[in-house]
């Protein structure tokens, strides 16, 4: 059978070696395909692409639902500072504040029309799946680059979606392709031995290929991919290493890409699984919960420029390579150089090609992993925060669509947002001590002399925190919500004794953690800005066992800012109740990283029946056909003829 692969498909098997590791590769007869490397900026705006009706109208009802929201958390504040005029801090506080807060107002109002979308119409989106996915016409080729991961693991995964084509009679419309970018000999040698063996048994056909060079990284793979293999595929479904999807999945995916002919990406939006440790049980809990109205609300008002995550997502080859050739940033790094958060960009690309960009929230079966802690979160988020730091550099850039630049500028406030938080909390603090409260004396009409209290800006800071903590954390009761008002969903997060425990500590488990990633992310950006290169670093998937002490120099910073704010409380002890939640999770982080790290802690919330979701309780997610009545289609025959190489 081997040997009728590899005269069939041209598939070599060979090895020569850069270092100590050998450069192995199982392909098919190369399908080369441009992808000329593309410009920073193109002038010319983008041309127009389909979009559901009446995108505009939603795009004006979400930016004065915004605005209204921000306005009014803004007029509170800057009513009772103008009561004595404005201080040069004040005006500081109050510009910090409408910088925060209209972006919180924006996720708020994007999450409450989720919400009310998710209500009345449910699932339904703008590709309509129907309740069986037609018999796709060409072969899409599934991509999961490698970079020094653990290769049974990832084969596993691959073996799972192996087998879910298999048994929807499918996997002779799927090609698995493993792309190596592995650096590590022991790595490589794992890979290649777990190919050898997987091919054996898989359904579709099965590749490797093992890069010389890792050059751009995974945007650098996925190209080189493109250049060789893609004339041979109308499209692709772009995986990373702890991705897993569904048959029934893919077959949607493939099949909304073929009646949409405009469609350059359709994004799904991945739910965790497999959580060992508390914090991948949080992260878990709250992404299946919460995710739903996000994606809904995401979606409904971005349409055809919508985000891109970089995997668990479906792209059209050609649009790709014509669109996606990303330029090299002019400066050292880490603003010049390779772009690192290569997805955004890309999407922006596609766009300006004229493709659509999309993403479902309608599709379960799409999923990923969480890194097992805090720490290993944060080593991932560094290199992110690097990439979304260097796409400042295209928010100017001509040529790209608005609502593109918009999806960059969310990417870059999302951690812009932590010093910006950091100086509101210091420059409240000093507005604090400058109008201590004291008693003055006071002369009155009758001549004698008495004691008043002047106002207590106290209050303007409870305010402002507490309406910030309710625009944060109302996506969270949105998602909830949702949940709990359909049947279906609430039985199958175990109903409400399960739900209502797990929403309250994944709500104080992510108040605990924004401090301490406001800090964290602080440092991250004067790393960044002072020249500091991140590197890229494989990731950790699997929990460790993280010592005290390397808790403890990991969260130097968090400490460090924890300290200062409690001495500053010593002096203003009336203003321990707001800055509170804030001081003590600085404090207690090398704790909380160090305890939410561990499989043992994990694993008693699970046996207490916290943070429990349908995956682990064994309940399936609710299938197309239960979203809504339509006309069946009858499952795809068996694929296993040859298909069309090309659309």
């Amino acid at each position: 059978m081997d040997g009728l692969r590899n005269r069939e498909f041209g598939a070599s098997a060979d090895a020569a070696w850069t270092g100590e590791a050998p450069v192995r590769a199982w392909l098919p007869e190369e399908a080369p395909l441009d992808m000329p490397r593309q410009g920073l900026a193109e002038e010319g705006a983008p041309p127009p692409v389909p979009g559901p009706s009446g995108l505009v109208p939603r795009r004006v009802v979400m930016l004065a639902a915004t605005l209204a929201l921000a306005l009014f958390a803004f007029l509170t504040p800057a009513r009772i500072y103008a009561e004595d005029g404005f201080t040069a801090l004040e005006i500081i506080a109050l510009c910090l504040f409408s910088a925060l807060i209209i972006p919180l107002s924006g996720w708020f109002c994007s999450a409450f029309s989720g919400l009310v979308l998710q209500l009345v119409r449910g699932d339904r989106d703008v590709f309509d799946f129907p309740d069986r996915p037609r018999r796709p016409q060409v072969r899409t080729a599934l991509l999961m680059p490698l970079y020094n991961e653990d290769a049974g693991a990832a084969f596993a995964r691959l073996a799972r979606m192996d087998r879910g084509l298999a048994e929807l009679d499918a996997a002779g419309a799927f090609d698995l392709f493993v792309l190596s970018d592995s650096t590590c000999p022991e790595a490589a040698e794992a890979e290649w031995s777990a190919f050898q063996r997987f091919r054996l048994t898989s359904a579709c056909r099965t590749y490797y290929r093992r890069r010389e060079s890792n050059t751009e990284r995974k945007a650098g793979n996925i190209a080189d991919w493109v250049k060789r293999f893609g004339g041979a595929y109308p499209h692709m479904v772009i995986l990373d290493a702890d991705s897993l999807m569904s048959g029934e999945t893919l077959l949607h995916l493939v099949d909304a890409m073929e009646r949409t002919p405009r469609a350059g990406l359709i994004q799904t939006t991945p739910a965790i699984i497999n959580a060992e440790t508390l914090y991948q049980r949080v992260q878990q809990f709250g992404v299946r919960l919460y995710g739903r109205v996000a994606a809904t609300g995401l979606a409904w008002w971005t349409g055809p420029e919508s985000a891109y995550f970089g995997h668990n997502a479906i792209v059209r080859v050609r649009a790709f390579a014509e669109s996606c050739g990303l330029p090299v940033l002019p400066g050292r790094k880490p603003l010049g150089g390779h772009v690192m958060s290569h997805d955004s960009v890309e999407a922006a690309y596609l766009r300006r090609q004229g493709w659509s960009v999309h993403m479902t929230g309608a599709l379960s079966g799409s999923y990923e992993e969480a890194p097992p802690g805090l720490q290993a979160f944060l080593a991932r988020d560094r290199r992110w925060c690097q990439g979304n730091m260097q796409h400042l550099r295209f928010l100017t850039a001509p040529g790209l669509h608005p609502m593109s630049r918009l999806q960059m500028l969310i990417g870059v406030m999302a951690y812009l947002a932590s010093p910006l938080w950091f100086l509101a909390l210091l420059t409240g603090l000093v507005i604090q001590f400058q109008t201590q409260p004291r008693l003055l004396e006071v002369s009155t009409l009758h001549g004698w002399r008495t004691l008043v209290e002047p106002r207590n800006d106290g209050l303007i800071v409870m305010w402002m925190a507490a309406l910030s903590w309710f625009l944060l954390f109302g996506p969270k009761l949105f998602g909830s919500l949702l949940v709990l008002a359909r049947r279906r969903d609430r039985e199958a997060f175990g109903g409400a004794g399960f739900i209502l425990p797990g929403v309250a500590l994944e709500m104080v488990m992510s108040m605990v953690m924004a401090p301490i990633m406001m800090v964290s992310h602080t440092r991250m950006l004067i790393e960044i800005f002072s020249g500091r290169d991140s590197g890229w670093r494989p990731q950790q998937r699997e929990a460790g066992r993280m010592t005290w002490s390397e808790a403890f120099a990991a969260h130097a910073w968090e400490v460090r800012a924890g300290v200062v704010f409690a001495a500053a409380l010593l002096a203003r002890p009336d203003l321990t109740l707001v800055f509170l939640p804030i001081v003590l999770p600085l404090l207690a982080a090398p704790a909380i990283s160090l305890l939410g790290s561990r499989v043992e802690v994990g694993a008693a919330a699970r046996r207490f029946g916290f943070l429990l979701t349908p995956e682990e309780l064994d309940l399936p997610p609710r299938p197309v056909r239960e979203r809504r009545q339509t006309q069946a289609v009858p499952a795809p025959a068996n694929l296993a003829g040859a298909l069309p190489k090309a659309a």
